[in-house]
């Protein structure tokens, strides 16, 4: 018996949902996680976000290749397993280490799943749906984490930061049961490239190493050995890996791509703003909390319409793009961006000021945020052939995650200290109404206006 395409969406969309819930939901945790392991410094904690996002962006993409060998029902199932699984285990970590532990085992089930999900719906409609199906799809992850970090919070507040974990136990459960039922079996194929096991623990270590020199500037400062030489190790690793890639099939992240000037420049400008992205959502949490003395849940309120704003957004973003190009979105985008952080950096005091400052900041950010997301993943497959839109976009997601790790990084360094006063607090705004200016600068030399892409998935 076939099943509905429709229930092979909602059930594969469900499960991204919930992973990219949980990739923004720890931010609001981080706060209470601060206060709750009081013997962990600041730098400690930021695994809990950093080693997530690091191992989920450098499987992202080798896990999609994992998929098409052995099958995408079956991959979806173990990712859905091993996803929930680990929930429960950082849900009653006892200590940091075990709660970074387990959230290393969530990053290889999330990027196990995501893309088994998207294989899924590709094998559930015709080839004429499937341009709107994979943009639902997209949108339902958009959604998980726009309304990541509101919900934790607001979970937080009403029992503690373990509920923000435990609360996908129910619902990874249900949809595993409900996916090993009704999901179709679509086989994997019969021979072809394994997983780049070398070149994704270079990416791996080497981004880790980078992130850990960053987090150590405040404690061990800036000109330190630990720095450096923490900097110097990952840059080593990195570069490794190209010499490693370089004519190598079936390599992680496939450096061919790089030769589109388009692509590059793009893929750059992606992992900048995946610096700003994830180090708004953490420096404004601790912003509320620290200084204007909100509570967690009011906190996850008040961040909630910047997120909504860029869903809207992102949805119209598509008619957009056709009709002015994608350098006047994302240059616009950067602009907008950079200039709502530096508006607040220059006008936030210690008294709260919501609804003129904060809230107009948020609609400002979101749009800019909204036209900057899709923009940035349209453009980075503009100058490819149809066959690479799927590796190309990919691997321009995985590099903006990477980006986030160093958001976080910088977030912690910067705010993430008890006690961070408005200056600390200002001096991070500005940095990131820099990072959306250099986003902005970074796609000046990219073409006009260009349908292309439009044209070929509509077709």
């Amino acid at each position: 018996m076939s099943t509905n395409p429709w229930v092979v969406f909602g059930v594969a969309s469900a499960a991204v949902f919930l992973v990219s819930v949980d990739a923004t939901i720890a931010v609001a945790a981080f706060p209470a996680l601060r206060s709750s392991f009081a013997d962990s410094t600041p730098a400690t904690l930021s695994w809990v976000l950093n080693g997530y996002t690091i191992l989920y962006a450098a499987l992202l993409v080798p896990a999609g290749r994992l998929v098409d060998l052995h099958g995408a029902k079956r991959l979806f199932l173990f990712g859905v397993a091993l996803f929930t699984l680990a929930s429960g285990a950082c849900g009653m970590a006892p200590g940091t280490n075990s709660l970074i532990a387990a959230r290393i085992v969530q990053a290889v089930g999330g990027a196990v799943l995501t893309p088994a999900s998207l294989a899924l719906i590709l094998g559930a409609f015709p080839a004429d749906k499937r341009s709107a199906v994979v943009g639902l799809w997209s949108a339902a992850g958009a959604l998980g984490a726009a309304v990541g970090p509101g919900a934790g919070a607001i979970l937080i507040e009403l029992a503690t930061w373990r509920a923000a974990f435990l609360v996908n136990l129910p619902f990874g459960a249900l949809i595993l049961l409900y996916a090993a039922r009704r999901l179709p079996n679509l086989q994997g194929a019969d021979a072809g490239e394994g997983l780049d096991i070398p070149g994704i623990a270079l990416i791996a270590t080497g981004v880790a190493a980078l992130a850990y020199g960053v987090v150590q500037i405040e404690e061990a400062g800036f000109a330190s050995a630990t720095v450096w030489g923490s900097a110097l190790a990952g840059a080593g690793l990195l570069i490794s890996y190209a010499f490693w890639a370089r004519g190598r099939g079936g390599a992680a992240i496939d450096m061919t791509l790089f030769a589109d000037r388009t692509y590059a420049l793009v893929t750059v400008a992606s992992f900048v703003f995946g610096i700003a992205f994830s180090m708004m959502f953490l420096s404004s949490f601790l912003f509320l909390l620290g200084i204007w003395g909100y509570s967690q849940g009011l906190t996850g309120l008040a961040v909630t319409p910047g997120p909504l704003v860029v869903i809207a957004v992102a949805i119209a973003s598509g008619r957009l793009v056709a009709l002015v190009g994608h350098r006047a979105v994302l240059v616009a985008g950067g602009g907008l961006y950079a200039a709502a952080q530096f508006w607040l950096a220059v006008h936030m005091t210690e008294t709260a000021a919501y609804v003129t400052l904060w809230f107009p900041m948020q609609i400002v950010g979101g749009t800019a945020v909204g036209l900057l997301l899709v923009g940035l993943s349209g453009a980075a497959v503009a100058g490819l052939p149809p066959a690479r839109f799927g590796v190309g976009g990919a691997v321009n997601n995985a590099v903006r995650q990477l980006g986030g790790v160093f958001g976080t990084a910088l977030a912690v360094v910067l705010v993430g200290q008890t006690g961070a006063g408005i200056e600390a607090f200002q001096s991070a705004f500005v940095c990131l109404g820099l990072i959306g200016l250099a986003t902005a600068i970074l796609c000046l030399p990219l073409p006009g206006k260009s349908g292309r892409v439009l044209r070929v998935l509509a077709e």
